[in-house]
């Protein structure tokens, strides 16, 4: 009788561990997948980008490619989702993912006092150079030069805010391509940019008529990140996690060489 009941008691202990260990596996799942709740659309990750921004973003016939487009791919693998992405111009981009349009903004996009207060931010993936774009046969050579100036830059970008507060005067102007042909047609002085862009530009584009000065000695590299709405932070969660694995595996690394020719994804500051 006792041998029984020692078997009975083991076999319920036994029962109890299978039961736990199931409890405790499907609590991690729950857990891990926890984030899925907050998205736009079950089994995705949608991104909301503009797709006219080489390097980064852009069209190519008819089909979506470059920086941010095969990172935000590799990233939404990553967690277990399809990426799927919605072009939007600049100038409702970020009132877009207000409006829970889509799950993150990734447009060569960084932290502001004015989006810090209503959204939050990724890690950085890219620590972006800024370059001072002019004609040829501009005398200006540093920021303080180009006080009064007229320069043409994106609305609400770190660019425009730069130039602000090297107190250019600002000519709005969206696509890249329209920036440089406000400079070339002397519309513009001249326009602070990324030094990636200004590259991929040219692989392309004749730019003749055009050089640029490296600023990297007056201004930081603007820090790019994944921009998330504060409501989101399982979301924004994962997406780190999964931005730390494509580090760490080198397919960071690759994509920027890639699309930049060299490694601007580590803070050269540190």
């Amino acid at each position: 009788m006792k041998k029984l009941r020692g078997l009975f008691f083991s076999l319920a202990i036994i029962a109890l561990t299978f039961t736990l260990a199931a409890c405790g596996s499907k609590s991690s799942s729950q857990s891990q997948d926890s984030f899925k709740s907050e998205l736009k659309t079950k089994g995705k990750l949608t991104i909301g980008l503009e797709g006219t921004y080489k390097p980064y973003s852009y069209r190519k016939v008819g089909k979506l490619t470059d920086f941010e487009v095969e990172l935000g791919t590799a990233l939404a693998k990553k967690m277990g989702l399809k990426a799927q992405f919605v072009p939007t111009k600049w100038d409702s981009l970020v009132a877009g993912l207000g409006s829970k349009k889509y799950d993150v903004v990734m447009n060569d996009i960084s932290e502001t006092p004015a989006r810090k207060k209503v959204y939050k931010f990724s890690n950085p993936y890219i620590y972006s150079p800024y370059v001072l774009i002019t004609p040829d046969s501009s005398s200006l050579k540093i920021l303080k030069d180009i006080a009064g100036k007229k320069f043409a830059e994106g609305t609400g970008t770190n660019n425009e805010q730069l130039a602000k507060k090297y107190k250019a005067k600002i000519v709005s102007s969206g696509e890249f391509a329209t920036t440089l042909s406000l400079v070339r047609d002397g519309r513009a002085d001249g326009t602070i940019n990324s030094a990636e862009a200004w590259y991929a530009y040219k692989k392309d584009h004749a730019a003749q008529g055009l050089k640029i000065k490296d600023l990297s000695d007056e201004a930081d590299p603007v820090k790019v990140s994944g921009m998330f709405n504060k409501q989101t932070p399982k979301t924004r969660a994962k997406y780190n996690k999964a931005l730390q694995a494509l580090k760490k595996d080198g397919t960071l690394t690759k994509l920027s060489k890639k699309y930049f020719g060299e490694d601007i994804t580590k803070d050269t500051k540190q």
